[in-house]
């Protein structure tokens, strides 16, 4: 139950499951619908905490002000000392985001830091929803979605929740640009694409689905993703996740069906490992090494790592 705030009521048409676009003209108080009820606030946020690591990329894009977040293990391929992702870390450090836990959420270290905004995911490992009636009696908590929509939505809702409208506006707009440059010049590999992640035992992988923002920014720059064979026995099991499906044993090499093979969040050397798998010599894309690592940072994608890895992309896919 949402306790009642003393917000005010200027209610936008927005939908659950990944708020819609409003009118950044409105002006405040606002009131936002969400898929936990309605949350209203009376001005621009001025201290957001962010329960969610993979939220907090886009919301340091669009210059919101966040003052703390929740983090992932530290010191690893996908993330810093911090716990913060390596694609936007550094920026963090710069704005003094401060680290207030890692892994599971902690609802006394986000009260400690006052926010008059919480922000977290609705579905993910990083997903604070437990907590969610009792985050709400400390601040307005905006639940968004990440896993079924594209990063520039993301931005656009919360640009709207903070009122950095302009701010997200003006990050998607410059990324379309130089996503819409890249199409022209690129030179694509045989289609249908896989793209997925190797899992570090080499025997399973998480495919992107078409809802994930790795597979939309594919199909923005004409890549065309493979359709799984319709008796493969898949498994969705990590919650309501609608980006990737699950795959392993013999199913991995039965899903692994695209002509070429992008691996997110891999380096060159999972790529090898890939090849090296003797049940996955007879893929198409193994036989032909149309297999390409493109990075530890895609593991989730937010306007830096985005931005990074058009610039893999354009490496590896367009001719000197």
């Amino acid at each position: 139950m949402i306790p009642t705030l003393r917000f005010g009521l200027a209610l936008f048409g927005l939908l659950a499951l990944g708020i819609a676009q409003a009118s950044t003209t409105a002006e405040w108080p606002r009131s936002l619908t969400t898929p936990h009820g309605v949350v209203a606030l009376s001005h621009p946020p001025l201290r957001i905490v962010s329960t969610s690591v993979t939220v907090t990329g886009t919301l340091l894009a669009i210059d919101a002000p966040v003052i703390a977040s929740g983090a992932t293990s530290p010191n690893n391929r996908l993330s810093d000392r911090q716990g913060f992702f390596h694609q936007w870390g550094e920026i963090a450090a710069q704005r003094g985001v401060k680290r207030l836990y890692i892994g599971e959420a902690n609802a006394e270290a986000i009260a400690a830091e006052a926010p008059d905004l919480i922000v977290m995911s609705a579905t993910g490992a990083d997903s604070a929803l437990r907590l969610y009636d009792q985050l709400s009696a400390i601040a307005p908590v905006l639940v968004v979605n990440y896993d079924d929509k594209s990063w520039q939505e993301l931005a656009q809702i919360l640009g709207q929740a903070t009122g950095h409208e302009a701010q997200a506006e003006k990050v998607v707009a410059e990324f379309a640009a130089r996503e819409q440059a890249l199409k022209q010049r690129i030179t694509l590999p045989p289609q249908p694409t896989s793209a997925l992640v190797l899992r570090s035992d080499g025997k399973n992988a998480n495919l992107w689905t078409a809802n994930s923002s790795q597979g939309q920014l594919l199909q923005q720059l004409g890549f065309t993703l493979a359709t799984l064979p319709p008796k493969l026995n898949a498994s969705t099991s990590q919650g309501v996740r609608k980006d990737i499906v699950q795959l392993g044993g013999e199913n991995l090499a039965q899903g692994l069906n695209g002509q070429t093979l992008l691996l997110f969040a891999n380096d060159e050397t999972d790529a090898q490992r890939l090849m090296s798998n003797r049940f996955l010599a007879h893929l198409p894309a193994v036989e032909n090494q149309r297999v390409y690592a493109l990075g530890n940072d895609t593991f989730r994608l937010d306007y830096y790592s985005a931005s990074n890895l058009l610039a893999r992309l354009e490496q590896l896919f367009i001719s000197q």
